[in-house]
């Protein structure tokens, strides 16, 4: 490739080289971000591939985007079917789904180092179920099975020697560990048509973080539950499955509803931990009317709107549920309702451009569903 960045359609395109790859795993990356920014769009992710290889020489004469096409029907990443306008075509597979959503957790949450700095106050270490890489001497009390033998005995061959060795309570160490508590989260995310006004893509940011968050959480914390939501005049749950093919509509923003109905999903759940994590760039906008009309009002803060949304908060922090919110965009208007809105409930907020937005949301979640116990 050359030594320059593309940036076409609101797609940003790296020169990158990974190490043994072959044709099929180079183009399979590229068309996995592709395929995230086209809403699981087949045909236009591999005209997008197709102008790619022009510029780029993605492909040689041995190995074409046909041959890749046709190793992704032979691996089960795609399959035909049948258009709502009776024609053939072609959609990517659940196999696919997860295989974005790995791609997702690996960009946004692969480069997390446990000893970087976070956003939040560390607390106090202790006995638990998860280890954390960190040693202690022993103390008169510490469980047996938490001794590091391991550690233990390098100790006392520095201490002691080899000719004489010998293992004292001196020499042994405890690998420190966290208590793991249940969690049950909802990701609430805003898909009205400011997401991408402007020619600013806000939703595909806010889908990989979604499609991390559900790959970490169902595979290393498999007790835990996520439900996901988008609002826009309404709020509806969608399944992690559905997560590549969100779109933004032609919506306001009803935030009310998407917390009415976040606390009505979490009302449902056993585990005592609880929180919202809401991503939305654009202050509270609509209101639904108890005679099933909308109330519209796009022009600055609307009193009666953001009240609502107060009272919300407010509610939820009754309830003992923390809402974090994450505000992709900086509009003073938006500032004043965000720091209003987590006064109410007492929670915590972020304003964030897209970069960085997986992270922080990671760091918040690993935060808050891990209750560190004082041995």
């Amino acid at each position: 490739m050359k030594n320059k960045e593309i940036n076409r359609k609101g797609f940003v395109f790296k020169p990158y080289k990974a190490p043994s790859q072959t044709p099929f795993e180079k183009l399979f990356d590229i068309f996995k971000e592709l395929i995230t920014h086209t809403s699981g769009d087949f045909d236009e992710a591999i005209d997008w591939l197709r102008e790619l290889d022009v510029e780029y020489k993605l492909t040689t004469e041995d190995y074409t985007i046909e041959d890749f096409i046709e190793d992704l029907k032979a691996k089960g990443y795609i399959r035909e079917e049948i258009k709502p306008d009776g024609n053939k075509g072609t959609a990517i597979t659940a196999k696919t789904e997860r295989a974005i959503r790995q791609a997702a957790l690996d960009q946004i949450f692969g480069k997390i180092k446990r000893s970087g700095a976070g956003n939040h106050k560390s607390k106090g270490i202790g006995v638990g179920d998860e280890h954390t890489g960190d040693f202690r001497n022993y103390q008169f009390g510490d469980a047996l099975d938490k001794v590091s033998m391991t550690e233990s005995l390098r100790n006392a061959q520095i201490n002691n020697g080899m000719d004489d060795f010998s293992l004292t309570e001196a020499d042994l160490v405890v690998e420190e560990t966290m208590h793991k508590s249940q969690m049950s989260t909802v990701l609430m995310i805003d898909i009205s048509h400011s997401m991408i006004l402007y020619g600013e893509d806000r939703i595909t940011p806010a889908k990989k973080v979604a499609m991390a968050l559900a790959e970490l959480i169902t595979t290393r914390y498999p007790k835990d539950t996520l439900d996901i939501l988008v609002f826009g005049n309404d709020a509806w749950p969608i399944k992690i499955k559905d997560l590549p093919y969100l779109q933004v509509g032609p919506y306001h923003t009803n935030t009310v509803a998407g917390l009415q109905l976040a606390m009505d999903l979490l009302r449902r759940k056993r585990n005592t931990n609880k929180q919202i994590f809401m991503i939305t760039d654009g202050k509270p906008s609509c209101l639904q009317l108890p005679d099933g009309t909308y109330y519209k009002n796009s022009v600055g803060l609307d009193e009666h709107i953001v009240t609502k949304c107060y009272a919300m908060a407010q509610q939820a922090r009754k309830l003992h549920i923390p809402i974090t919110t994450f505000m992709i965009a900086q509009d003073p208007y938006l500032m004043q309702f965000v720091q209003g809105f987590t006064q109410a409930n007492q929670g915590k907020a972020f304003y964030t451009g897209l970069k960085g937005l997986g992270e922080m949301i990671f760091e918040d979640y690993e935060t808050n569903r891990k209750k560190r116990i004082k041995g």
